[in-house]
């Protein structure tokens, strides 16, 4: 009896079918392609590894002469202990569905993805056990205990390939692995030609190409005694086995115009106690001879060698040298609650979750969304891809951590998905917009376009990313103008004054509508049309910057408008979306509360929003939703606004419906109380409830789970929430509580490889497709770039003891309070021979020090200390960026001997030193 019984019945009634025409030993041409053009999909989206070489920019591009050397633009992801999606050429271009052993031996046959216990570490660690790169160390064990498969993966920084270190291991007799790889070149599975052979010193190979211009190879320091390729279903090497559990079809070829393909590979046999060491190279290129070539380039250099330049070891650069790099990211440490585990991954997740053929596009994550049941046959990309908003998230993460060239190469790359004319040709679709200047939807990495809907926080966040940039010394004068007059300025006009759109398809047909501020034609969420507190949060940020900036490049005509509309959307919050007869009451529930979306500007009449994912449409007041935290986290709110404070009860209520409640409380490692919130009430995007199953468009079961950025999202509110209580400060205790509760439940939240999910189980429903623990990351996408960046903002903005990504030009102007963080403030220097000088509060979180006198030796030099007893200090890093460092290095005085005037910010930490 064959032990392994995964396939459907389906397959086993095609493989029992053909099984019975194909010939044993079979040469020549596969069979089977027309049952394969429509049956590819792609894998588990719950990634527990994704990985890529770290490459150094030169003047803000990728070059193969930088000092990385030549750059490798493959990436791969790891699921459920096996190699999975693989890309190669751009990050959106997957080229592999999985790769992965199977096994035989007396009795049985495996599929190692699911017939073993799955174990991941990081190959590469630092002194403290915290993630040195991107490198995996996977640990597969059969749980009969017959064979250990250990594997270490990464890919060779200098060509394109993907490298994998196999380490076999069989504890009984005759066990057999082979070797399986399923490809799904140019982003679909339907189109691929696959073929096996030798070259000519006898050594195997299994290739596959999609047309004549995309081919990949596999080769291995294996030998390969019998190999052969098949159309997946009915003639691939898993069928083959599954039958008999013995190779019998040794094809050569499957083409007959292409299809979803698989080649296979059978190695050397093992006996109980013998170990098999050996490497896999998956090289790609644009002929059959350049990806043998990656292939056989990286196995001649080996393991070690490509291992250490990968990581950056000595002269190589590599993710250690990144690291190095975030000068931000050892003082944020001890905000952490695993010593900066999750930290370290979460930096080097989000890097490489940016295309190297097009600088500075940064992707939403590397997975399909319920991959293995969504359908590979047509290109696909999905999350992908790029949406300013998220792309707004990573950028300002990475800035977070110190990196200081990503987010502007970041920016520079906005104008490619910015709509810049009243009249675009692009991808099939004219747009005509009577006001250029707003970001496409969602779009592949070039910018091809691929969903098209005006959402105003997506136009809003390139201004606001710019402003952040701009504060921080990463934009010039110059660059600042530019930017302005060719992507800002259009951006906010679109902002304050909205347009009319036309989208003319090319197929027949068009799309036409008016945009008028607030109102946008999608929320964050891409399902409704409406005034959203999320939205209008990133609207009036997006504007009072823009004004700052306007004023900044002599455009005072412009900054007056932008200021007054953002004036007037403010003023009109409540009063749009802010309901005083919500649909729940009792206990601390008053009835009065901000909803999710109005879809008019009377949030008091109870107006339907529409259906989507499954569920049905639903009143709004109905419809709880975290989005108005948003309007404190920028600065447009005061956490301890009424209408903020009248809504958390609602939100946080534990005793509605299942379908309308949105918090939910987990429990890990025995420790109750780790918070979680769903997107909102009625939300379908999920796995379905009578049975567990994968989202599939409009089941009415779909359930939308929990997801963990907004633990990060609420960690930042109760941040402000809790100063707002205290004068504007924070004690150490009040911080440790946060990061005890939100930094640490996001922590929980991350699978054992440190990747955080988009959403997790939050235990309603039934479970028996999937098993789910409560807590546990689910198919839907893992890792989450927002997700992370999230994290990594936490992280910064409890270090800060203010929110990272909020505005203080929005804060002075909507929330003028007289605000400090730090009781006292003092200089220390050789101009009072460390002494302490008392700093004065000139304004809101401004302090200033006057007629401070140093002499002009080159060792001048002091620091800030908040109590005068060095426990709480603030320097500088080797950069002096103008941002000061807690604990960070003394600040030299370069301008001479005199008088100076020394002026700090704690809300930015940013400083300033003026000779007077």
């Amino acid at each position: 009896m064959m032990r392994q019984k995964t396939c459907s019945a389906l397959a086993v009634a095609l493989v029992a079918v053909f099984a019975a025409v194909l010939p044993a030993l079979a040469g020549g041409g596969a069979p089977g392609a027309s049952q394969a053009q429509d049956n590819a999909t792609w894998t588990y989206a719950g990634k527990t590894g994704i990985g890529t070489s770290y490459e150094q920019y030169v003047g803000r591009e990728y070059s193969d002469n930088g000092p990385s050397g030549p750059v490798s633009r493959v990436w791969f992801s790891i699921a459920r202990g096996i190699v999975t999606e693989t890309a190669y050429g751009r990050i959106d271009a997957a080229q592999i569905k999985d790769l992965q052993l199977l096994v035989t031996g007396p009795g049985f046959f495996d599929e190692e993805k699911t017939a073993t216990e799955h174990r991941i570490e990081y190959l590469t660690t630092d002194a403290a056990g915290r993630p040195a790169s991107l490198a995996y160390r996977l640990t597969n064990t059969d749980r009969d205990n017959q064979y250990v498969i250990e594997k270490s993966i990464f890919t060779d920084p200098d060509r394109q390939t993907l490298f994998v270190r196999v380490r076999f291991t069989a504890a009984a007799d005759n066990i057999t692995p082979y070797i399986l790889i399923n490809p799904h070149m140019g982003n679909s599975g339907r189109f691929d030609v696959a073929y096996v052979g030798r070259d000519q010193q006898g050594r195997g190979f299994l290739n596959a190409r999609q047309g004549h211009e995309l081919f990949l190879s596999l080769r291995s320091t294996a030998s390969f005694n019998r190999m052969s390729a098949g159309f997946v279903g009915t003639s691939d090497g898993w069928q083959d086995l599954h039958d008999n559990g013995v190779m019998d079809w040794g094809y050569d070829y499957a083409d007959d115009g292409g299809g979803n393909v698989a080649m296979m590979a059978r190695l050397e046999t093992l006996q109980a106690g013998q170990t098999a060491v050996f490497d896999i190279a998956v090289g790609f290129g644009a002929s059959h001879n350049e990806a043998m070539a990656a292939a056989d380039g990286s196995l001649s250099e080996g393991y070690e060698a490509l291992l250490a330049k990968y990581n950056g070891a000595g002269e190589a650069v590599g993710w250690e040298d990144y690291l190095a790099g975030l000068y931000r990211l050892p003082e944020m440490i001890p905000a952490t609650g695993d010593n900066g585990r999750l930290l370290h991954a979460s930096a080097m997740a989000l890097k490489a979750l940016e295309d190297k053929q097009n600088p500075g596009a940064l992707i939403a994550s590397l997975s399909i969304p319920w991959g293995d049941t969504t359908s590979a046959n047509e290109y696909a990309t999905g999350y992908r891809a790029v949406w300013p908003r998220d792309f707004y998230q990573c950028a300002m993460a990475l800035l977070a951590l110190g990196d200081r060239e990503t987010p502007r190469v970041a920016f520079d790359y906005l104008p490619r998905v910015q709509v810049q004319s009243s009249h675009v040709e692009r991808d099939g679709i004219t747009i005509d917009s009577s006001r250029p200047g707003w970001f496409l939807q969602k779009t592949q990495v070039d910018g091809r376009l691929e969903w098209l809907q005006i959402q105003l926080d997506q136009t809003a966040m390139p201004i606001m990313l710019g402003w952040k940039l701009w504060k921080n010394g990463l934009l010039s004068e110059d660059e600042l103008v530019a930017s302005y007059w060719q992507t800002l300025k259009p951006a906010a006009e679109f902002l304050a004054n909205g347009g009319q759109v036309k989208v003319t398809f090319a197929e027949g047909g068009s799309d036409e509508y008016t945009v008028p501020p607030p109102w946008t034609r999608m929320e964050r969420w891409e399902e409704q049309s409406g005034y959203s507190p999320s939205t209008e949060a990133a609207i009036i940020t997006g504007l009072i910057a823009a004004a700052d900036i306007a004023r900044q490049v002599h455009d005072p005509g412009a900054a007056a408008w932008y200021e007054a509309r953002a004036d007037t959307f403010a003023s009109r919050l409540a009063p749009t979306m802010f309901t005083t007869s919500g649909a729940f009451s009792g206990g601390d529930k008053n009835g009065r509360y901000y909803l999710r979306i109005t879809k008019n500007d009377n949030p008091n009449d109870g107006e339907m929003i529409n259906g989507s994912n499954g569920r049905p449409a639903i009143n709004e007041k109905e419809v709880l939703d975290a989005g108005f935290l948003e309007l404190v986290r920028y600065g447009v709110l005061p956490a301890d606004d009424p209408d903020m404070l009248d809504s958390l009860p609602e939100l946080d209520a534990m005793d509605l419906p299942e379908n309308l409640r949105v918090r939910y409380d987990f429990t890990f490692d025995g420790q109750p109380g780790f918070p979680g919130w769903r997107r909102y009430g009625n939300d379908g995007y999920g796995e379905r409830t009578s049975d567990g199953g994968n989202y599939r468009g409009s089941d009415p079961s779909q359930r939308g789970r929990v997801w963990p950025l907004f633990t990060g999202e609420r960690g930042h509110y109760e941040l402000e929430r809790l100063k707002a209580e205290n004068n504007g400060q924070i004690s150490q205790q009040q911080l440790d509580g946060l990061k005890a509760t939100y930094v640490r439940a996001m922590e929980h939240f991350a699978n054992e490889g440190l990747m955080l999910p988009e959403q997790v189980f939050d235990g309603v429903g039934d479970n028996s497709t999937h098993h789910y623990a409560v807590g546990e990351g689910t198919d839907s996408a893992t890792p989450l770039a927002w997700c992370h960046a999230e994290y990594i903002k936490l992280v910064r903005s409890l270090t800060d003891r203010n929110v990272w990504d909020s505005y203080q030009v929005v804060r002075e102007r909507y929330a003028p309070r007289f605000k400090h963080n730090f009781p006292t403030l003092f200089l220390r220097g050789t101009f009072n021979s460390w002494q302490v000088t008392p700093m004065t509060l000139r304004g809101d979180h401004t302090w200033q020090a006057g007629q401070v006198l140093f002499g002009d030796g080159p060792e001048e030099r002091f620091k800030f200390d908040v109590l005068g007893d060095w426990t709480d200090n603030y320097g500088d890093n080797p950069m002096r960026d103008g941002q000061a460092d807690s604990f960070g290095a003394d600040i030299p005085i370069t301008q001479g001997a005199g008088a100076y005037t020394i002026t700090f910010d704690e809300q930015t930490l940013n400083y300033q030193v003026t000779r007077d």
